[in-house]
């Protein structure tokens, strides 16, 4: 199969796991010579954001009309050589390489007949833990009473919060009720199911905050703290991880394998988070799972986003033995269940091997893309 055309398509859609808010994609659709289409995604976030990685991924789509998609890693090697200048360490360049690289795998698989996972050299597991991944925006009780739900009644085993985000829930911000919400979270999940929260980058917290909010969690079975500090705060995250036991995850904001080789290097990474729609795609994931295995930290897909992304951070999950569960919006929205006619699901928190179909797997509906067309 040779490539003949190059399309980003963004989208802004409205995320019910995050309050109603607007969010914004750019995906990238790509066209072989008999017709065949292969999809990739980015993260893009913003509006101008996906404006600009639009114009990027058009103008590498110039650059690689006509080669066989089966050269995909080569083809990434020569886009990222090419951005140099203006993409030396991540930023949008990399949004637009890894729509284009997703794509590109895609299309590897249709015309090999595999599947992603086949292509990366097949599972390494049967199953994977599932838990509902979102974010707190209603009021305290309402928030308890819903992660308290998809667990007891939707069978996740667990949640992952993200605080200090947009609504009334108010989290994040003081710290005796962030630990009044967390005594009465456990009481609603019960004892066994695992507990994640994610800081968000709204509320901003010192080492002595931190230190003393997530040691009165542990005494509530807190699994990880997600991105405590910001990302290159790096002395507050060793010292926070000499005087906490809880594992701390952090890195999503990274770009390529250099990145999160100095994340690793400072030893307070337990858990890396890793979105295949912002570090270069499945190619560029893979060099970061590399280090992971290396360096015997763990791997978690940040998939929170698209189809696209869900399907290849599925396979990039079950193809390394250093990933610990599987993250779902527990509501289900436009991206996830509109855009693909086999959406993604979990089976009383358990996710199993990805289907077999070639490539990612997905069923795109361009339809559901156009109706949300930016």
């Amino acid at each position: 199969m040779r490539i003949s055309k190059v399309t980003p398509i963004s989208v802004a859609y409205p995320e019910p796991n995050d309050s109603g808010a607007t969010r914004h994609l750019t995906f990238c659709r790509i066209e072989t010579t008999d017709g065949t289409v292969g999809w990739g995604e980015a993260v893009t976030m913003w509006p101008e954001a996906c404006r600009a990685t639009e114009q990027i991924i058009l103008g590498m789509g110039e650059l690689i009309v006509g080669r066989d998609v089966a050269d995909n890693i080569a083809i990434w090697r020569q886009l990222r050589k090419h951005a140099w200048w203006y993409g030396f360490r991540g930023g949008l360049s990399h949004f637009a390489l890894s729509a284009i690289d997703l794509a590109l795998w895609d299309l590897k698989g249709k015309d090999s007949g595999q599947s992603l996972l086949k292509m990366l050299g097949g599972p390494v597991r049967e199953s994977l833990p599932a838990i509902a991944s979102t974010h707190a925006f209603l009021t305290m009780d309402e928030e308890i009473e819903k992660h308290g739900r998809w667990v007891q009644e939707d069978g996740y085993r667990g949640v992952k919060i993200g605080l200090g985000k947009a609504g009334i829930a108010r989290l994040g911000y003081d710290a005796n009720r962030d630990i009044e919400f967390m005594r009465r979270l456990r009481e609603a999940v019960g004892p066994d199911a695992w507990i994640m929260l994610d800081r968000g980058v709204n509320c901003t917290w010192d080492l002595e905050h931190a230190i003393r909010l997530i040691r009165t969690w542990e005494e509530y079975g807190l699994r990880w703290m997600e991105e405590p500090f910001e990302p290159r705060e790096y002395i507050n995250y060793k010292k926070l991880r000499g005087a906490v036991n809880t594992m701390l995850a952090w890195g999503e904001r990274e770009w390529d394998a250099d990145g999160y080789r100095e994340v690793i290097d400072t030893g307070a990474a337990d858990v890396l988070g890793v979105d295949p729609g912002r570090v270069g795609g499945i190619t560029g994931s893979l060099q970061i799972i590399r280090l992971v295995e290396q360096a015997g930290v763990w791997f978690n897909a940040h998939a929170w986003s698209g189809a696209p992304v869900t399907a290849a951070s599925l396979a990039l999950s079950f193809s390394t033995e250093r990933c610990l569960l599987f993250e779902f919006k527990p509501i289900e929205n436009p991206m996830q269940h509109e855009m693909v006619t086999n959406p993604f699901v979990h089976d009383r928190g358990t996710v199993g091997i990805p289907p077999e179909q070639p490539g990612l797997g997905i069923d795109v509906q361009e339809s559901v893309l156009r109706k949300y067309k930016l």
